[in-house]
This record gives structure tokens, sequence and C-alpha cells, in this order.
């Protein structure tokens, strides 16, 4: 009896017990204080990365403004005898994308398995428009660091940008032509995707017009559908290829480019 008081009594080992539970604690806060800097520091540069794609998919589509006020015949442009002076090569070859992996944009008849492809399946399997949906061509693609002509663009964004004819003027009683690759309105839409690090991508699809004072408008987007045709009843009507830019909008979808 007394030897088991004693053991009961006897206090060796305390401190260390004590010592151990405190480094678990202070271990696990620790832990949790170096999750939550990781985890703010992947939100921003997730946040900086979505900018970028969103403003570099912007940059894509005024960029693809800039030719087409010099083609007067944007039908050449639905039938994809002409394309953009911003190429990155053969789009039947794969593309390396800043987040890993690579997509090949058009090839053999830009089939399902190229980005185009998986595009037109989208559209086509929506089925907004009927035989009047979009025909997209692809138009425009490459490096956002390659835009410019003579200076370089700090940036590892890739671009994609597609061509096809505004669906409304199949519906349109006053330009009732119904066919996806006959421009009878002097409206197009553009579909433009943007590619970054750690599987960035955001897309922006806009409609332009020329206007009756020799301008292109460059409208929103929001949905394929009554808000459209109001817009394109806003429109002016076809004139001449123009040399500015009046009404800036954009939208924001998901994006569609197939990474392999």
């Amino acid at each position: 009896m007394h030897r088991l008081n004693a053991r009961l009594t006897n206090q060796d080992g305390t401190a260390l017990i004590i010592a151990l539970m405190s480094m678990m604690l202070l271990t696990a806060l620790a832990a949790a204080v170096v999750m939550v800097g990781t985890t703010e520091t992947r939100i921003s540069a997730n946040y900086r990365n979505g900018q970028e794609a969103l403003y570099a998919a912007d940059a894509g589509v005024e960029r693809v403004m800039q030719d087409l006020l010099l083609i007067p015949r944007w039908n050449d442009i639905l039938s994809g005898a002409v394309q953009s002076s911003f190429v990155d090569g053969d789009p039947g070859l794969p593309k390396t994308l800043p987040g890993g992996g690579t997509a090949t944009l058009c090839a053999a008849g830009c089939g399902v398995n190229t980005a185009t492809g998986q595009l037109q399946a989208i559209t086509d399997t929506q089925a907004v428009w009927g035989a009047n949906n979009p025909q997209w061509k692809l138009f425009a693609w490459g490096p956002l660091s390659d835009m410019l002509p003579n200076d370089r663009i700090d940036s590892s964004m890739y671009l994609a940008v597609w061509v096809a004819d505004d669906p409304a003027d199949g519906v349109d009683l006053n330009t009732p032509d119904g066919n996806p690759l006959v421009d009878s309105n002097g409206v197009l839409t553009l579909h433009a995707e943007a590619f970054g690090p750690a599987g960035t991508r955001k897309t922006i699809e806009v409609t332009i017009a020329r206007t009756s004072s020799t301008e292109i408008e460059r409208g929103q987007i929001a949905q394929r559908g009554q808000e459209e045709l109001n817009q394109r009843a806003r429109k002016a009507a076809v004139q001449t290829p123009g040399k500015a830019l009046t009404n800036m909008r954009m939208n924001v979808t998901t994006g569609t480019l197939a990474v392999q």
C-alpha cells in the first residue's frame, strides 16, 4: 500500500508530458498558419491569373477587330478564305498551353477532336437558332506575348479567336437569309478564349457591327435570345469598314478548348 501511494504521488516525467503536449499544440497552430498562408497565396495567384486571362481574351477581340476593319467582305471570313494576321503556325499542330497539356485548334476539317469541333458541337447541341446556328471559323490564335509586331508583352497567356455570322439575321425580318455562312446584316459574333497557368481559362463572346458612322460597334452577348434581337434592332445599317470603336461591353462564359 505504501509503495502504491508512493508511485501515485511521484511526479517524475510530468514536465516531459506537458512539453510534448505543448509542442503538439504549437505544431498544429503552425500548420494551420502555413495552410492559411498557402491558401491565401493560391487564391491571390488564381485571381491574378483570372484577371490577366480576362484582359487577354478582351485583347484578342480588339486585335481581331483591327483585322476586320481591313476586310471589305466579311463573307470571306465566314467561308474560311481569310484569316487574321495574328496566327501561330499550323492550327492542326498541337499547341502547348501555359497551364500544361496541348490542344489542337483545327485539323482535318476541324473534327470533334479539335477545339473548333468541340465549340461547334456545343453550339449545335444548344440548337437555339436552328439551321442558322453559328458555324465557327478559327480566325486568330497565338501567344499573347507575340500579339504586338514590334514589342513583346510580358504574359504567358495563349489566345484563340473564332468568328461566326450573327445568328439573329436569320430571324430578323429585314435580313431573313438564314444562312450561317452569309453575312447579310453587317454583324458578326466573336468568340475569344484565353488560357493561362494553373488551368486558368476565360472566354469573351461579343457581337460587332458596322454602323452608318463608318465605325465598328461592339455589343454584349448576355444571352442568345430576345436581348440580342433588341441589340440588333438598335444597330444601324451596313455601310463601309470603320476606323474606331464606339461601345465596349463584354460578358464572361465558360471555356471550351480541349486540353489533352
